[in-house]
């Protein structure tokens, strides 16, 4: 700083100022560029989805595809698998995939060879199943997808890659999870999953509606056991955000503990039925976005506080026999998932909890009958 006659010379203060502030911007422009050369572009994923040309494969096919399972930096190359007779359309949603032109998407392979299908697939969303027709016995259903499954298992355990993570879809969904899981030993048991997360977000959303409130102000509902009219959505551990803070959802409906021991459940287990007779066809767009939520949280974890149900092989946390395929309220991390522990469960739960796990057990022993376990 001058002093000219005792006094500031502002000027020069200003030009050092400038000065000063031109370098600044100038190393700053350096540093970004550096960066974006040095910037190096995640591997893609290789993500498998079964049943492609299916409604549910449609819908979830473009949502993978922008980002909204993996993570809007994610690139991924989708495989899509259907049988022979559903090739033609097979090859349509690849076209529009294609049209797209979604950045993250760097390859469509569409095929109806389940070996070519699984080669080095990091995630699979099995969504293909045989669905039960009018005058079917359940257990001929049983065997149809029991034997899907069992091929299933067998290229994925030969041709997937080693860290492959596995979400079922289809339905019965638990059961079908179950025969993947015997039929490809080298798979790590915690690595299959099945979809009950779609059952969560019906719950979420019913208990959002019921209070008036946003559904992400909602969270830690469970939804316990199996995908099937037996599932409990249980509401015991329930929070909802408020203007002073989270409140359990059970005080905010002391009212209506009623509705949460009947409609509620009800309502919850038969919404799926409730959509076929409006729709004349089962959830689509749901169940995409559902699959999507399951394997987001899976690969870059649950938010701090809260959970999601997912579908997982028990260890026999809850009373629930060891080995079954059961929904549990589950927390992820860095790829991982772990049973929440510790949260009391009243006798009606019980009752509630045992009814599913009595009706795995019962789906277990039709499906190894099939196949000769």
């Amino acid at each position: 700083m001058e002093l000219v006659g005792g006094e500031v010379h502002y000027t020069f203060v200003i030009q050092k100022t400038m000065v000063l502030l031109l370098c600044v911007g100038l190393a700053w422009k350096m540093i970004v560029y550096m960066c974006n050369l040095l910037k190096i572009e995640k591997e893609p994923i290789r993500v498998l989805v079964t049943g492609a040309a299916g409604n549910i494969g449609y819908a979830i096919a473009p949502m993978i595809a922008r980002g909204v399972m993996l993570g809007p930096d994610q690139p991924m190359i989708l495989h899509l698998l259907d049988i022979e007779p559903a090739s033609k359309s097979l090859e349509a949603v690849k076209m529009e995939l294609q049209d797209s032109a979604f950045p993250l998407l760097h390859g469509v392979i569409a095929t109806t060879n389940v070996n070519e299908a699984c080669k080095d697939v990091n995630i699979a969303v099995l969504i293909g199943g045989y669905a039960r027709k009018e005058g079917m016995e359940r257990k001929d259903v049983m065997s149809k997808n029991a034997a899907i499954y069992k091929a299933q298992a067998s290229a994925l355990e030969r041709y997937a890659s080693d860290d492959c993570k596995v979400l079922v879809v289809a339905n019965p969904a638990n059961t079908n999870a179950l025969v993947l899981k015997e039929f490809a030993p080298s798979i790590p048991e915690e690595n299959i999953t099945c979809l009950t997360r779609l059952d969560h977000n019906r719950a979420q959303a019913r208990l959002a509606e019921k209070l008036g409130v946003p559904v992400s102000s909602v969270k830690n509902v469970i939804v316990w056991g199996n995908h099937s009219s037996t599932q409990y959505p249980d509401t015991s551990h329930a929070t909802v955000s408020t203007k002073t803070g989270d409140q359990p959802a059970k005080e905010l409906l002391v009212a209506d503990q009623k509705w949460l021991k009947n409609e509620f459940i009800t309502e919850v287990q038969q919404r799926g039925a409730e959509i076929i007779r409006a729709r004349k066809q089962s959830s689509a767009l749901s169940a995409a976005s559902a699959a999507c939520d399951h394997i987001h949280d899976w690969f870059l974890g649950t938010p701090k506080g809260n959970w999601v149900s997912m579908g997982v092989c028990s260890d026999g946390s809850y009373g629930i026999p060891p080995g079954l395929v059961y929904s549990f309220p589950v927390i992820c991390e860095k790829g991982s998932w772990k049973i929440v522990q510790g949260l009391s469960i009243d006798e009606f739960s019980r009752e509630k909890m045992d009814d599913s796990a009595r009706e795995l057990a019962e789906e277990k022993a039709l499906a190894y009958s099939c196949l000769n376990v």
